[in-house]
């Protein structure tokens, strides 16, 4: 075996994106709006997307320099596309996809009650794969023709431990998230030749206004933090440390992979 002489990149050269244009979806908010500080701050020019214009606009405010708010609706495929032109035409290609966009959506609260899903309809179903299935494949085919022929790009999607273990009460959007992480794997399969790596990141519980209404009730958040081995809940910057990692050349031999960032509420072999 012949052992390279080439000099070893510092990890700081490594997680340099300088130069990188990336695109946060749901980043008006929450975890994608640390993650878009996050590449931010490591030199990229970031995105930042939200079906609300106000809350991109202000996050890309906040981040200042090569910072873009853009709004569209994930799930609907003309105003993706339009979004990607309008970033292309700003800032450059898109070079890096955070596909963060999820819970229930923007016109559905986390908060609302869901039947048993022996009682539920199709209908109730829509919102939750709209957004965290459909979604992420539309935004994905919006910059992977680029990503592929320019020859580099790194997606991140992000999903829940729900997908991964299955949740009891969220049944339909354990499936949604699942399919989202298979959807990642097969694109990573198929990039990958090109450059490509696709990755996901499995939440537990973390502090966002998507669960607001639950953190509000301390007894609740006390009995949430005794499954959690390190003794919290996580916050928005414990993921988008990973994402961001997951988006440079650090990670450049890491792809079809799950990460769990959830404080040990369970455990990938």
């Amino acid at each position: 075996m012949t052992l390279s002489t080439e000099p070893t990149p510092v990890l700081g050269e490594l997680l340099d994106l300088t130069g990188r244009v990336a695109l946060v979806t749901g980043a008006g908010q929450g975890v994608g709006a640390a993650t878009a500080h996050m590449l931010a701050a490591q030199g990229a020019a970031v995105a930042v997307n939200d079906f609300f214009p106000e809350r991109a606009e202000q996050v890309a405010a906040a981040i200042g320099g090569r910072a873009l708010g853009v709004q569209a609706d994930v799930c609907d495929p003309a105003g993706v596309a339009a979004m990607v032109d309008t970033i292309e035409c700003e800032l450059g290609p898109v070079d890096i996809l955070v596909n963060n966009a999820g819970n229930a959506g923007a016109t559905h609260s986390a908060a609302d009650r869901t039947p048993a899903f022996w009682e539920s309809q199709p209908s109730d179903w829509a919102p939750w794969i709209d957004i965290n299935f459909t979604g992420v494949m539309i935004a994905t085919r919006a910059v992977l023709a680029g990503m592929v022929h320019r020859g580099h790009g790194r997606i991140v999607t992000v999903i829940s431990d729900a997908g991964r273990i299955g949740e009891a009460d969220l049944i339909v959007y354990s499936g949604a998230k699942a399919g989202a992480a298979g959807f990642t794997r097969a694109i990573a399969k198929a990039a990958g030749p090109h450059g490509v790596t696709a990755n996901c990141v499995a939440l537990g519980g973390v502090r966002t206004p998507a669960i607001a209404h639950l953190l509000a009730n301390e007894e609740f958040v006390k009995r949430a933090v005794r499954a959690y081995p390190v003794g919290r809940l996580g916050e928005p910057t414990d993921p988008a440390a990973l994402i961001t990692f997951l988006a440079s050349d650090a990670a450049a031999w890491i792809t079809a992979q799950t990460y769990p960032v959830n404080g040990g509420f369970s455990v990938a072999l």
